[in-house]
């Protein structure tokens, strides 16, 4: 009996564990379901409008596709005509001209209108400075840069008018292969530097303030704070905007489209205009499609070749 007696508990200690056991198995298997569940719903969606385009633009690189149904293999003619036509370079040189001011003067401007906000100040102030340099932002760019056409028409545009007023000769802003990229680049800034301005204020105000109080004390100038604490705190703030505005100006469309059409000529033509000429225009959705990629691979160089240098000036 004492045998038995003192067996038993550790045989419903053994019972008690298996049932344990039994119920965090099933509990892990119905969270697998409930977790399959709430994934499938995303990944068919984006295996349907990501990956899938994705390869089929691929594929369509690599072939002369008739809109009317025949298709036939083209190998790398596709890219190679791109890469020898003048006119291909030219557009791909007009991305990368507009691409190269847009991101300069968005980072920068944005830094510097965020430098001079966040300072002490009345807060109807500071509330009306913010919201009025980000309030473009919100807005759609087809209706900005619709808008602007007002300001730069040759005739009858506001800065034309003003500069009349003032005893001078009208510019030809968007119709001059001169000033129009120009134009462009400054519409753009007009619209996105808003953002980049918030994202520099939050980031400004995390600046750890004894450090700043303390190089102050020891005498250090603005500048000197800036250069040796601020902009370090912020550099990986300053690589992010550096590299979504760098994205988002290689994809430009809308602007361009409105302002100038990609003229004068191809003087203002980005890759993205050029796929929708090609594609819906000319119908010669192969090369579109060759073009597309070569797009998405400059993205992913120049992405790429910002990850590797900034490992040089990004503080972790």
């Amino acid at each position: 009996m004492s045998l038995g007696a003192a067996a038993s508990p550790p045989r419903r200690l053994l019972e008690m564990q298996m049932d344990t056991d039994r119920q965090k198995s099933e509990l892990r298997r119905t969270e697998a379901h409930a977790g399959f569940v709430f994934v499938v719903p995303a990944t068919v969606l984006y295996v349907t409008f990501v990956l899938l385009p994705i390869a089929v633009t691929v594929v369509l690189a690599f072939t002369y596709y008739d809109p009317l149904g025949s298709v036939r293999w083209a190998g790398l003619d596709n890219f190679v005509r791109f890469f020898s036509e003048p006119r291909s370079l030219r557009i791909l040189g007009n991305t990368m001209v507009f691409t190269f001011f847009a991101v300069i003067f968005n980072v920068g401007v944005g830094l510097l209108l965020a430098l001079a906000l966040n300072r002490t100040m009345p807060p109807f102030l500071l509330y009306f400075f913010r919201l009025s340099f980000f309030l473009p932002v919100i807005i759609a760019g087809s209706f900005i840069a619709i808008v602007w056409t007002f300001f730069y028409r040759d005739e009858f545009g506001v800065f034309n008018w003003v500069l009349a007023r003032l005893g001078m000769a009208p510019i030809r802003w968007v119709t001059s292969s001169r000033n129009a990229m120009a134009s462009i680049v400054f519409t753009d800034v007009w619209k996105n530097t808003g953002f980049a301005m918030i994202i520099f204020i939050a980031a400004l105000q995390s600046v750890p303030r004894p450090l700043i109080d303390a190089a102050t004390m020891d005498g250090a100038s603005p500048w000197r704070r800036f250069r040796r604490i601020t902009l370090p705190w912020i550099s990986p703030v300053i690589f992010f905007m550096i590299v979504l505005a760098s994205i988002g100006a290689l994809q430009v469309y809308e602007s361009i489209i409105i302002l100038t059409k990609g003229g004068p000529g191809d003087g203002t033509r980005s890759m993205s205009i050029y796929i929708v000429e090609q594609a819906f225009g000319s119908f010669e959705v192969g090369f579109a499609a060759a073009i597309s990629v070569v797009l998405t691979a400059i993205i992913l160089v120049i992405t790429s070749i910002q990850f590797v240098v900034s490992k040089r000036w990004v503080q972790s």
